[in-house]
């Protein structure tokens, strides 16, 4: 509950690994040929050397150079055609966000299980997350309610 997607409006596809502002968002051909120019920016530069750059480009050509970046536009294309279609009013009605004041409160007893899961937590990093939980749960006295 705590950490869920709330609204269809959250869920964003974002390009990862760019490196500046002019960066293509899709990974269609001109992400391609941006990704070429960085590699030679990269390659003046020193960062990456003669190895790394001849197997950039090997394993370009071995994949058909520019056809999966051409199969990917395609691919969006085709998305972004069913994604303009609209939507039923029911569905976007449901796909609303809920004002804040109808979200549902955690109750206090969750609040203080939360609390004391996150201070171990934060006292051993290298305990299991499942066991951390089962341990809190069983000291709270809710497992034996339960198992009657």
């Amino acid at each position: 509950m705590e950490y869920d997607v709330h609204a269809l409006e959250e869920i964003q596809p974002r390009a990862e690994g760019m490196d500046s502002e002019d960066a293509p968002m899709e990974e269609g051909v001109a992400y391609f040929h941006y990704a070429r120019r960085n590699l030679r920016r990269r390659r003046q530069a020193g960062e990456v050397g003669w190895i790394y750059t001849f197997f950039w480009y090997l394993y370009h050509l071995m994949t058909f150079w520019t056809v999966p970046n051409r199969l990917v536009e395609w691919e969006n294309r085709k998305l972004a055609h069913l994604v303009n279609r609209r939507l039923p009013p029911a569905m976007a009605e449901w796909s609303k966000p809920l004002p804040e004041s109808d979200w549902a409160r955690p109750s206090e007893e969750l609040v203080r299980l939360s609390q004391r899961v996150r201070t171990i937590l934060k006292a051993h990093p290298e305990r299991d997350i499942t066991e951390v939980h089962a341990s809190v749960y069983e000291q709270s006295g809710d497992a034996e309610a339960l198992r009657a």
